[in-house]
């Protein structure tokens, strides 16, 4: 089977049309087209269905397509154990962790890690769902719950803390609660239906010195999304410290309430646990780890 052809098919298998894989090939849609006729010829089956709206594979399709998918897989394995042949951490690093701790503690601690290993190019996947680290989907993985493989090698990086925040503007509208009973006459914010909570009663602003639970003027399902609405003045939430760190107009009130606490774990699989990019990644998150407070 010729692997240029194999490369072409997982490409387009991938991408879903003959146009986007050629962009992605840098060959125009037709050299592509010919490219995989000409691999169903010698095989003699067809791979896809055309149809209005694109592609779809066949059976076949579907079975050539999962072995391309490992041949693919290991090729980058393979590329990334001869990068790192050489004593200075190198090759691509794909760190997978939530939106909201990607999008504010990782944004003001990555250039860091750049600045300091140049030859190691660095990919942030922000998603509130766990990407497969035994597929490769990502690297490492930041997260905010023990591995669920046993065969996984993980590290706790720290623990974080939950608090209460407002704006200063919301404040001077509604004033200041000064006992967790006073939050019976305040707006609250909770979090809705989160893809993954990092804690049981991650929404204990709504019970905490309450006889009944407080009806939230807002729900929202990011943990983003709410530090977001405490910004804009909308109302008080509970909200994890690493969050807050670094942002304007929010301030912790009823300094003396602490919520539940949750640990950050480092993940990543057993076969790169002696890659230097990895060790080079993990010490570098125990350093700053170290040095912010939570």
């Amino acid at each position: 089977m010729d692997w240029d052809k194999l490369r072409i098919f997982h490409t387009v298998a991938s991408s879903g049309s003959f146009t986007h894989a050629g962009e992605k090939l840098n060959l125009s849609q037709s050299a592509v087209s010919r490219q995989i006729r000409a691999l169903e010829e010698s095989l003699n089956v067809s791979l896809f269905n055309r149809h209005a709206r694109g592609l779809s594979l066949t059976d076949e399709g579907e079975t050539l397509f999962r072995t391309a998918e490992e041949v693919v897989d290991k090729i980058h394995f393979t590329e990334q154990l001869l990068l790192e042949g050489t004593d200075v951490p190198r090759g691509e690093l794909r760190i997978s962790t939530t939106q909201s701790f990607g999008s504010t503690w990782m944004m003001n601690h990555i250039r860091g890690f750049i600045d300091r290993y140049p030859e190691i190019s660095v990919q942030l996947i922000v998603s509130d769902y766990d990407l497969d680290l035994t597929t490769r989907e990502a690297d490492v993985a930041i997260r905010f719950h023990p591995a669920e493989h046993l065969d996984m090698v993980q590290k706790k990086l720290g623990i974080f803390h939950h608090h209460l925040y407002a704006s200063p503007e919301y404040l001077s509208r509604k004033g200041r609660p000064e006992t967790v009973q006073d939050l019976d006459h305040h707006d609250l914010i909770s979090y809705g239906d989160l893809p993954i909570i990092p804690v049981k009663n991650i929404d204990w602003a709504l019970t905490i010195g309450a006889e009944a639970p407080r009806q939230p003027v807002l729900r929202i399902n990011s943990i983003y999304g709410v530090l977001q609405a405490v910004k804009a003045g909308t109302g008080i939430a509970a909200l994890p410290d690493y969050l807050v760190q670094g942002s304007m107009n929010v301030m912790r009130i009823l300094e003396d309430v602490e919520g539940p606490n949750f640990a950050a774990y480092l993940i990543y699989t057993q076969e790169l646990r002696n890659s230097k990019r990895i060790t080079a990644f993990r010490d570098y998150l125990v350093e700053q780890f170290k040095s912010s407070r939570f």
